[in-house]
């Protein structure tokens, strides 16, 4: 795991680096967090099923998380409470974590839970209670924490061992969509609406309407798709901006493929507009991830081939 800085006039400062001790690891996931007093965490997960919480403030492990079957596919970090991750596995499992005391707080899974490979998770941005997952079973999941809130709250108190907190499971879905005919491979709230995309070369913008008197149930209304050529392959991550104005959130969704190319879409148009296609002459290799900086203003991807591409956007009149 590296951690850069991006500096003024495109440069990228390498300013830390680290190496599991365990040479089989490979990483498949990275995410910041922090801690309740502000220290920064990056948080990392992969093929060996371990998270490891990274203290950047020293370099050292804070913590190690055991707990998942097999691998992790993706961490993301909760927005409103960046002490809060959760983690998607190869175990068919979601499990929500505290790394300031390291506890396993929730894990969905069961009764109605994924039946493959969970791909991809994502926090509601507003709703603190609420994640999305997808996955290899071709469904989308929607959870809520509300009614075990306290064993969230409780976990920040813990002071007895970690193992020995009453760990929940949560195995039923509140709403549960089947918007793609194959693998979901990343899934990212807009609002109340939901990107999410397979192996069918677009991505799919869809509003879940829930039922109230009968949770799980419910219809996907699909509001609109964007085509991404030559993005057959899964495993693909895409990402949002956030542009917090005062009249509207401007949103561009950017995916990558396995041409190497980037696609922004301005999302707040419908039929949506293509704001850019980022192309370079030495970026062949599959786009496996992208970020988007908060202000929107920088792109970065990161490609099968080990080289990282980052875009500026430069105003003109």
């Amino acid at each position: 795991v590296t951690v850069y800085q991006c500096l003024e006039g495109g440069v990228i400062a390498v300013l830390q680096s680290y190496v599991d001790e365990d040479k089989d690891e490979s990483f498949y996931t990275v995410s910041w967090a922090c801690n309740i007093d502000g220290t920064p965490f990056v948080v990392a997960g992969g093929i060996n099923g371990i998270i490891r919480v990274i203290d950047a403030s020293n370099e050292k492990i804070h913590k190690s998380f055991v707990g998942h079957g097999d691998s992790i596919n993706e961490i993301r970090t909760q927005p409103l409470k960046p002490s809060l991750i959760v983690s998607a596995s190869k175990d068919e499992s979601v499990r929500l974590w505290n790394v300031h005391t390291g506890i396993c707080i929730l894990i969905f899974a069961g009764a109605g839970g994924h039946r493959n490979e969970v791909l991809s998770v994502d926090f509601h941005p507003s709703d603190i209670y609420r994640i999305a997952s997808c996955g290899m079973d071709n469904t989308v999941k929607i959870w809520s924490m509300k009614e075990f809130w306290t064993y969230v709250e409780k976990s920040f108190t813990w002071t007895d061992l970690p193992s020995k907190f009453p760990t929940k499971y949560v195995q039923f879905p509140v709403f549960l969509a089947s918007v793609h005919s194959n693998y979901v491979d990343c899934n990212r709230w807009l609002g109340d609406f939901i990107l999410s995309k397979s192996v069918d070369n677009e991505i799919v913008l869809w509003e879940p309407k829930m039922k109230e008197q009968s949770p799980g149930e419910g219809t996907a209304d699909i509001l609109q798709k964007y085509p991404v050529p030559e993005c057959d392959i899964w495993f693909i991550k895409f990402s949002c901006d956030f542009h917090y104005n005062a009249a509207a959130i401007v949103l561009s969704d950017v995916p990558g493929n396995r041409e190497g190319k980037i696609f922004v879409w301005e999302l707040q148009n419908s039929p949506p507009v293509l704001i850019a296609r980022l192309s370079h002459a030495q970026s062949k290799s599959p786009i496996r991830q992208t970020a988007t900086s908060f202000d929107g203003s920088t792109i970065l991807s990161c490609c099968e081939d080990g080289t990282i591409w980052r875009w500026d956007s430069v105003q003109t009149n």
